[in-house]
């Protein structure tokens, strides 16, 4: 069985899409038919704006959703997943690929989301860290042990590889217990905001109104989705799970497991290096094969 799974912010790179706009006219009607609905040239940026252009929230999430989506549309009938995830905003994507959402209603809601998530980190001073070589359950409770001071875990990427985020004292104050504790490394990151967190809630207030005057239908296959791992089709679970995802923290790790578990034996990564999450998937699928997990 065979699984597709999607990046999210953090996988951009300069002239991203060029060569598909370049050499296939699917791919190039696509991309101009995205310029239109945005409102503005985002191929301009993604093509020949900078690493600091593609870093800012309200271009990185919509490009990384264009790039992914339209290598996913233009495999056409070489698409057939039996089941996909996407990491945090690759969700959105991995939910267009399967039609449970149209291209057009996909990327409005992401650049919507892109636009909440950026407001949001303007109210509210915070930021992430990577916590290295730690369980996760451990982190888990030395994170509960800071009072008065919002901290969580925010991406179980892979064992050993946990985000943290909240506000930025929280995160300085997690750091010196969190290294106490065993931790190889905590690594304070260079971001936007504290994505995944409770800091996000003005974000999401904001997109569940959008999420809830969009259109969702079955889609083709299961998604694995961020929330709880956990394979689904019916389209109002989805989105009351897209929700929530932006306040609760992506569960790549159980995801992954429970892919495995289920019978998937492929997993092929859309979108980016390529690189990303087949890194993370192949210290997992290790991982559940040794039994440690």
């Amino acid at each position: 069985m065979k699984a597709y799974v999607f990046p999210g912010q953090g996988s951009q790179f300069e002239g991203m899409g060029k060569e598909l706009y370049d050499s296939n006219p699917e791919a190039k009607m696509l991309f101009e038919q995205a310029n239109d609905i945005l409102g503005w040239r985002i191929t301009d940026i993604m093509f020949d704006g900078s690493k600091e252009d593609l870093t800012q929230t309200k271009v990185t999430q919509p490009a990384v959703f264009l790039e992914s989506i339209v290598r996913a549309k233009i495999a056409g009938a070489a698409f057939q997943p039996d089941a996909v995830a996407g990491h945090s905003l690759g969700e959105f994507t991995a939910l267009a690929a399967v039609a449970a959402l149209s291209f057009e209603d996909a990327l409005r809601l992401v650049s919507q989301r892109a636009f909440a998530m950026q407001k949001a980190c303007e109210l509210a001073d915070g930021t992430m860290a990577a916590v290295l070589g730690m369980d996760d359950a451990k982190v888990e409770e030395v994170l509960s042990q800071i009072k008065d001071e919002i901290v969580v875990a925010a991406n179980y990427n892979s064992p050993g590889q946990l985000v943290i985020s909240g506000s930025r004292k929280g995160i300085e104050m997690a750091v010196e217990p969190l290294m106490a504790a065993g931790a190889k490394r905590v690594l304070i990151l260079t971001v936007g905001g504290a994505f995944h967190s409770p800091l996000m809630q003005p974000a999401q207030d904001e997109l569940a109104k959008a999420i809830s005057e969009t259109h969702f239908h079955t889609p083709i296959c299961p998604i694995y989705q961020n929330v709880h791992a956990q394979p689904v089709t019916d389209p109002a679970e989805i989105q009351a799970n897209l929700v929530a995802q932006l306040t609760a923290p992506v569960r790549w790790t159980q995801t992954v497991e429970n892919m495995l578990t289920n019978g998937i034996t492929e997993f092929i990564e859309v979108g980016g290096s390529g690189a990303v999450l087949r890194g993370l998937i192949r210290r997992i699928s290790r991982e559940v094969a040794t039994g440690e997990i």
